[in-house]
């Protein structure tokens, strides 16, 4: 079972991940950078053009999560024999992302206007990737931070009206609660600032990390089964 900090740890990030979404669907053309489910649906719609969706946005989104879930998978091949240190550094670059993103943002050298545009979504696409990478090896299903089909599957289908499994779905609901509080604070925080949100997600991500390096108990084994 995992410990409680880290099952607080990985909603936060899920919480993060609804920040991002938020800021890349809603200013970024509509298109998103955590959830390549919904960017493959896009493409396919993209190919009736009376509809004119983008087809280069999702396309680059795309390219840089897989560049991210690379780094992510490498940094795991390397450090993983060290749990703590590997998502430390796991963690802390995709802060450090977030915040140069957040950075450019703010000093107005990117803007979601015009082609930069492209830009920001392969810098939050990247972050994602990693992270998803990094949580994949990490968590139980129940706890991706990223995509909840499965989450909500897993409630429903294993809850006592459904296959009477009777699991524990306190962590499922959490999932889908702190997706949907970070997609409704991203969407009003867009309000006021852009580059606000992206920093926030930035700073959630940082106390992760810092979690994950000063944590009371010996860190989550990758890939554990009873987690």
């Amino acid at each position: 079972m995992a410990p409680r900090w880290a099952v607080a740890a990985l909603l936060t990030m899920t919480f993060a991940t609804g920040l991002v979404d938020a800021v890349s669907y809603l200013r970024l053309g509509h298109v998103f950078v955590a959830n390549m489910t919904g960017n493959v649906v896009f493409l396919g719609f993209s190919l009736a053009t009376v509809y004119q969706l983008p087809v280069v946005a999702p396309i680059v989104a795309m390219a840089a999560f897989v560049l991210g879930a690379f780094f992510g998978g490498r940094l795991s091949r390397f450090l993983g024999g060290r749990p703590r240190f590997w998502l430390v550094r796991a963690f802390a670059c995709q802060a450090a992302g977030l915040t140069l993103t957040a950075l450019l943002l703010g000093t107005g050298v990117l803007s979601p206007d015009g082609r930069l545009v492209l830009v920001i979504i392969a810098l939050l696409g990247g972050c994602c990737g990693l992270q998803n990478a990094t949580v994949r090896l990490l968590a139980p299903r129940d706890l991706t931070t990223t995509v909840l089909t499965q989450t909500l599957t897993g409630l429903t289908a294993e809850s006592v009206l459904g296959a009477g499994l009777g699991k524990d779905p306190h962590r499922k609901v959490g999932s889908l609660l702190a997706m949907f509080a970070g997609a409704a604070t991203g969407a009003l925080l867009l309000q006021i600032t852009l580059a606000g949100v992206v920093a926030l997600a930035a700073v959630l991500v940082g106390s992760v990390a810092c979690v994950f390096a000063l944590a009371p108990e010996p860190v989550p084994v990758p890939n554990d089964s009873t987690v």
